[in-house]
């Protein structure tokens, strides 16, 4: 294959920024969808465009940035920050080493380097002599996949926490892979845990070893402890002590004793809740989720070949079924028939209706949740059947809380989950949703309140009964209807579950049969962790206060989740209660679960953080990512309890604002004249913070509830990585995009990504080919200028005019080598191991001196516009662009 570079052409001139759009397009994922023609089947042909289909998996390795660990002599790391003409201040802190602030001018910083989205946060200076052993200090305290702090330089004192008006918080994401055999964490297995008998912390690799290893001091609350091994007179050597894995990493696993349970270890349990009324049928949601349900019959979590399945399906009347005659045939062999062939077993399921949807009820005492491996042919049976058993119902009533109720019945006993997926509005019995009068609230102060907020009690109430059973609720909602995401999403949101929420979809779009089942297949098939409680202590000084994510907070300092998401990130925000004497501070979070192989699990995460009394080290060590996270956080907070959307854009707003005026006052000698200058470290977080309330889930104008609900859940449970994307996409130009780029990288064999541009319609130019990553979904921008080759090596078409646009797929062209690099990037975004997520491709095409004037059609307007609303650094509705707002953050912190 040759390398040669096609040359299109560069950058000539610039056009100019459009109007921005108020809110959100109408068009946007099928809402008001009738403006919208339907996109064609397109026969899967080389060159020619398709409806999305999967694409090729490739392993990504994501980078991982350490810092060396100082010896206590030693000069600070310098910041990895592109070199500005910065003002080095104080770096050191009672003779340690601290991070070196560094002033940048913000209205010099414009366009801002985004390339900063890409960087570790300020490192963690810890001296060697602060670990447990010499080995710790280079593999311990390097755990930023798994827990971040907004700063990582603790104040001593409440008061100098207050003056810095910075919060002091930590980002939580506890399992980093969907399963648990694509993490190389350490595995203790020795069926002992050491912990402090004061304070109850993990032994950890910050702890002091002392006489000979025979005790150990705790770094929490300075209480000597024996080791456990050795107060049994199971001696251990010195040695044995110090290779230790729980004194080398800040991440560790171990099996619990059985003291840490209160049961047997229970098994996996999977029910199913089917939407099989009219929409539900006439969308194909319930045959393709049947089909996907077949399909991952061998992929479900069931290690220990105990995994259950139980499935419900409801209209206006609640479907059960029973399973009879199902025996345990692990150990009898497979009947064949005379040609080889496995015989398929009788189908025997007997289908059970309860139509009082007021009390329901188990109409059978037995075989309503069946094992996955004794049952496996008749479940196939079942599931194939399914969509001709309810193809002919006219039925348009759904009765979801009766379903509810009769599912947390059937696996009550044991806990497990209850994954939901529905077209329609309940409509029937307890809980029955209404359309909400969208039109009379929408952009006004009383939106939260009337259109954000859970429309009836069960919805929450039920959530406590279902925690105390260990039960989960997922729900899968699919529909060009409004179906009430906001109050949907308190069924998961209080029950460590997920919401995953399909607009306009249709199983005649293969884009949206794709999307579906390969989201709701990873789903089902991450690993199955039950029965979790996440506990975060800190050191003397800290106190823990609350927990944000999806969880049901039993606690200040303890959330309870009936099955653990893999998928989810949690914030927890702390204070100081008392003063800290102590150079270090340490936050530990430990994780109690039940695994699906049967074991009952500690994941143990222990940071040491330096502490300081000085405001500029504390402004010098902040995370700006965690920061933005937390604040996020906090502002679903308040708008799940009611808080109108004007009064949280104005406390974002202001907490900017407070940021920028203590930086100012504090160091006063460098922030004369009409500079506005922040600490290098965060020269993002204006920009973070004002991309968040342009997004979705806070911009002000007509934004659909349930588009906005959608958005607001997905910003309160995603990862970090995937949060800042959500805010502030990646923009890939392809047009100009290195020779390297899109192909294998020669040493580590990832494909290389572009470099990203800014979010701003001026990076565009008229002849370019850009690929934007919004987190949920990608877009492909091609120019109305570009020229032929472009085209054709891209996509195979010699003009702008036969560029289809709307949710397709890239055509594979394997003559072009450009072609080939475009599908390698998009694969390279698609992979994720961390997430549930896939993200269908929409094509839109800029302005050509060939279109008439007025003559574009709604869809392709509406598909600018909707992309439009990402160029965050750009006007969006009433809010101004990045470098206007920087002037006003000025004249504010002037006053």
């Amino acid at each position: 294959m040759s390398h040669k570079k096609r040359v299109y052409p560069q950058q000539q001139f610039q056009i100019t920024e459009p109007q921005q759009p108020i809110g959100q397009p109408q068009f946007v994922n099928g809402f008001q969808q009738q403006n919208i023609p339907q996109q064609p089947i397109y026969n899967n042909v080389q060159g020619q465009f398709t409806p999305q289909a999967p694409q090729p998996a490739q392993n990504m390795d994501y980078l991982q940035q350490n810092f060396q660990q100082m010896n206590i002599q030693q000069q600070p790391a310098q910041p990895a920050y592109e070199q500005q003409a910065y003002v080095p201040q104080e770096s050191f802190n009672n003779g340690k080493p601290m991070n070196q602030l560094y002033h940048v001018d913000l209205l010099n910083e414009v366009p801002p380097s985004i390339s900063d989205l890409k960087l570790p946060p300020p490192p963690l200076i810890v001296p060697v002599n602060k670990f447990a052993t010499p080995q710790g200090s280079m593999t311990a305290n390097k755990c930023e996949d798994y827990v971040r702090c907004t700063l990582n330089a603790i104040p001593k004192t409440n008061s100098l926490l207050k003056k810095s008006k910075l919060p002091l918080a930590v980002y939580l994401h506890p399992f980093n892979k969907l399963n648990s055999d694509d993490e190389s964490i350490p595995l203790v297995t020795s069926g002992s845990i050491d912990r402090c008998r004061r304070c109850r912390g993990y032994l950890n690799c910050f702890v002091e070893v002392l006489t000979n290893g025979n005790k150990w001091k705790c770094n929490m609350c300075n209480l000597t402890n024996d080791f456990m091994g050795n107060s049994r007179n199971e001696k251990r050597t010195y040695e044995e002590i110090m290779e230790m894995d729980q004194l080398n990493y800040s991440v560790v696993d171990f099996i619990a004793p059985k003291q840490y349970s209160v049961r047997a270890v229970p098994p996996a349990v999977y029910c199913f809740v089917l939407d099989c009324s009219l929409n539900a049928l006439q969308n194909g949601l319930f045959a393709t989720t049947c089909r996907t349900i077949l399909e991952c019959l061998d992929t479900l979590p069931n290690r220990d070949n105990r995994t259950r399945i139980s499935l419900i399906c409801v209209d206006s009347s609640v479907h059960f079924f029973k399973f009879r005659n199902v025996s345990s045939n692990t150990n009898q062999e497979q009947q064949v028939d005379e040609n080889g062939q496995p015989l398929q077993e009788p189908f025997d399921v007997q289908m059970l209706d309860v139509g009082d949807i007021d009390e329901p009820y188990l109409p059978a005492s037995s075989g309503l949740l069946i094992p996955l491996s004794d049952a496996r042919s008749q479940l196939e049976q079942l599931f194939t059947r399914l969509p001709e058993t309810f193809g002919n119902s006219r039925n348009t009533n759904f009765a979801l809380t009766a379903a509810l109720k009769s599912a947390k019945e059937v696996i009550g006993t044991i806990g497990g989950k209850i994954i939901v997926v529905s077209a329609s509005l309940p409509n029937m019995g307890e809980g029955s949703l209404s359309i909400r009068s969208e039109k009379q609230f929408v952009d006004t102060k009383k939106e939260s309140s009337q259109l954000l907020t859970s429309q009836h009690s069960f919805y929450k109430s039920f959530c406590v009964d279902a925690n105390k059973q260990q039960v989960t609720i997922d729900l899968f909602l699919a529909s060009e209807k409004y179906i009430d995401v906001a109050t949907h999403a308190n069924l998961s949101r209080f029950t460590s579950g997920q919401l995953k929420f399909y607009p306009g979809f249709s199983a005649s779009n293969l884009a949206d049969i794709t999307k579906f089942t390969k989201e709701f297949s990873k789903h089902i098939n991450m690993d199955f962790s039950n029965e979790a409680v996440m506990r975060t202590r800190g050191s003397h000084g800290l106190k823990v206060d609350t927990y944000f994510g999806h969880s049901f907070v039993r606690a200040s300092d303890m959330a309870a989740m009936p099955t653990f998401p893999r998928d989810q990130a949690y914030v927890c925000e702390l204070s100081i209660d008392e003063s800290i004497s102590k150079e270090y501070a340490y936050i530990q979070t430990g994780i109690l679960l039940s695994t699906n192989n049967g074991q009952r699990r500690v994941r143990v995460i222990t940071v040491c953080i330096p502490t300081t009394d000085s405001i500029s080290q504390v402004f010098a060590s902040v995370d700006q990512l965690a920061l933005t996270k937390f604040y996020a956080a906090k502002a679903i907070s308040k708008i799940n309890l009611g808080t109108s959307l004007i009064e949280t854009r104005e406390h974002l707003d202001k907490q900017v604002v407070d940021i920028l005026q203590v930086y100012k006052q504090t160091n006063g000698n460098i922030t004369q004249g009409s500079s506005l200058k922040l600490c290098a470290n965060m020269k993002m977080f204006p920009v973070l913070m004002q991309a968040l309330i342009k997004n979705l889930a806070f911009r002000s104008g007509a934004v659909p509830s349930d588009h906005r609900a959608n958005m607001l859940n997905i910003l309160e449970s995603n990862t970090i990585k995937e949060f800042i994307l959500s805010i502030y996409p990646d923009i890939y130009s392809l047009h100009d995009m290195p020779d390297e780029a899109g192909l294998p990288d020669e040493e580590t064999g990832e494909i290389v990504l572009p470099d990203c541009i800014n979010a701003s319609h001026a990076m565009f130019e008229k002849y370019g080919l850009y690929l934007v990553d919004t987190g949920s979904q990608l877009f492909i921008w091609v120019g109305g200028e570009a020229v032929a080759e472009l085209l054709q090596d891209a996509f195979g078409i010699m003009s702008i005019d036969q560029l289809p646009i709307g949710k397709l797929e890239v055509p594979y062209i394997q003559t072009s080598e450009f072609n080939i690099r475009i599908n390698n990037i998009i694969s390279k975004i698609r992979e994720n191991d961390e997430t549930c997520s896939y993200k269908n491709i929409y094509f839109v095409k800029g302005h050509s001196m060939s279109e008439p004037v007025n003559n574009s059609s709604a869809e392709l307007s509406s598909m600018r516009t909707w992309l439009h609303s990402f160029l965050v650094e750009d006007k969006c509705g009433e809010v101004q662009t990045y470098r206007a707002y920087l002037s006003s953050l000025n004249s504010k912190v002037g006053k």
